[in-house]
């Protein structure tokens, strides 16, 4: 289980692994059971430096959290964002052309709007949260956006023949009661961790059943865009109710 942690590690972030860990196949099988916990490895980082930001400037604060948010997770899902705001709407709701535009290397309109919308919202709900309240945010975003991962490997079909989220083990008992333990300790705040808890199941599975209507099942791209959304409503709830 512990390799099945560190390459999750190094698959969701840019903190160094070790290289090998790459080359066991069940470690990256198990390692959809380790994306909360490297969700909430993200939550205690971002938490600690909104800890030290929490006497500076709001705006200033939340734009440095935000840089260090992205620069974690080396802009991986904000890639599946872009990919999935292109392909929806270029796709015009056929799978096959949906499916061709993830593929393309290239940005179109779509994506850049996508991406820039949710990062500017992001930095919006943390600079609406006054310093000390912006801590269980900040660990509860990133924990409930990587539980939404394991739930949706292990709920949905892949979308492709193959790819690089095509081999990732998301079947049986164990993701489901790795989530369970996930929401739990996101009850564990009180009602902060329930409104978060609601908003982000309300993301996942209105974005999960769009993914099924259109493409049958989900992508990597359309995972990575889920915990980009996941994440922006949670930060969004938890700010207009402490804002």
């Amino acid at each position: 289980m512990m390799r099945g942690l560190l390459y999750a590690i190094g698959f969701l972030t840019r903190i160094p692994v070790p290289v090998s860990v790459f080359e066991d196949t069940r470690a990256r099988r198990l390692s959809v059971l380790a994306y909360p916990l490297v969700g909430l490895l993200l939550g205690v980082i971002l938490a600690g430096l909104g800890l030290l930001l929490e006497d500076h400037d709001d705006l200033l604060a939340s734009a440095l959290i935000l840089v260090v948010w992205v620069g974690l997770t080396g802009g991986l899902h904000l890639d599946g964002l872009a990919d999935s705001a292109d392909a929806w709407i270029g796709g015009l709701g056929e799978r096959t052309r949906t499916l061709d535009i993830m593929k393309d290397p290239r940005c179109g309109p779509s994506a850049v709007v996508a991406v820039v919308l949710l990062l500017l919202t992001k930095l919006a709900a943390l600079q609406a949260m006054p310093g000390p309240l912006r801590m269980p945010a900040l660990l509860l975003a990133p924990l409930l956006g990587r539980t939404a991962l394991t739930a949706l490997l292990a709920s949905t079909p892949y979308a492709r023949a193959a790819g690089l989220a095509s081999d990732l083990d998301g079947s049986g008992r164990a993701p489901w009661l790795v989530m369970a333990a996930a929401l739990l300790a996101s009850l564990l705040a009180g009602v902060d961790g329930l409104l978060a808890s609601v908003a982000a199941a309300t993301v996942f599975g209105v974005w999960r059943q769009a993914g099924m209507r259109r493409l049958g099942g989900y992508t990597g791209d359309t995972a990575g865009a889920m915990a980009e959304m996941v994440e922006l409503a949670v930060l969004v709830v938890m700010a207009l109710r402490l804002g």
